[in-house]
């Protein structure tokens, strides 16, 4: 991998996102279940839990916010995706808990990155 002052290839950069957010969230108390869960097409980042409460989490990682935020690549047909792929991990999991979807975003700027935590970041619709 390349050092964090080079440009990523975007699949090193979302790993290591991913990374970071793991950590992030473990130093914070959750409790990882699975990362990069999958059901067919559909992919789950990182599934956590936290208390009673599994927290699905969708981490989006950018080396510049020139054109977005990371937060505001969760558009609604990738809410919608995420929110098929967790109704399928709670079934397929036997898990009778509240769900929570979040988003960890993190960006790079050189060699410093911040990490924006956004908890109930979108809710599934009836």
């Amino acid at each position: 991998m390349k050092s964090k002052g080079d440009i990523f290839h975007h699949r090193e950069l979302g790993e290591l996102g991913e990374r970071l957010a793991r950590e992030y969230l473990e130093s914070k108390s959750y409790k990882i279940l699975h990362t990069n869960w999958h059901h067919g097409h559909k992919e789950l980042d990182i599934v956590t839990q936290y208390n009673e409460t599994i927290v699905v989490v969708e981490v989006k990682t950018r080396a510049s916010d020139y054109w977005e935020e990371p937060k505001d690549a969760v558009r609604l047909k990738k809410q919608r995706r995420i929110i098929d792929a967790a109704d399928a991990y709670v079934q397929n999991q036997n898990i009778d808990l509240e769900v929570r979807f979040d988003i960890v975003s993190i960006l790079f700027e050189g060699d410093k990155h911040t990490i924006e935590h956004i908890e109930d970041a979108f809710y599934p619709t009836l």
